[in-house]
């Protein structure tokens, strides 16, 4: 059973490879702010997965703005967030089984009167 953080830093990656493999040269803060985390979260998270090389950086060498990066999935990287999305996937149904536990319960308090309504009723 992961632990929370486990799950939280899951689903930080998901989010951060997903969208570099929808959009390669997204900045730094449009990712972070995508991913609802901050800035200097979002370098850490970038250069850990540069480190387990599950992504490649790369700057554009003949762009004058020399901030502007490319990340890039390695295969390694491609392999890694089909791996994610299966288990984020599996975290979001046991999420949604029991919310929607929750919502059928409380669906049947709504629908019983409350003891004013009874007492009114049953005069």
């Amino acid at each position: 059973m992961p632990t929370r953080r486990q799950t939280a830093n899951d689903e930080t990656q998901f989010w951060t490879l997903k969208l570099l493999q929808e959009n390669p040269g997204v900045t730094q803060r449009t990712l972070a702010k995508e991913v609802g985390i901050n800035v200097s979260t979002i370098n850490f998270c970038l250069k850990a997965l540069v480190e387990k090389g599950w992504i490649k950086m790369g700057n554009f060498s003949n762009n004058p703005d020399k901030l502007s990066y490319a990340y890039l999935l390695t295969p390694t990287g491609v392999v890694e967030k089909a791996v994610l999305t299966r288990r984020f996937l599996q975290c979001k149904m046991a999420e949604y089984e029991k919310l929607r536990g929750e919502i059928e319960a409380l669906q049947l308090d709504a629908d019983q009167p409350t003891p004013a309504e009874h007492a009114k009723s049953n005069p």
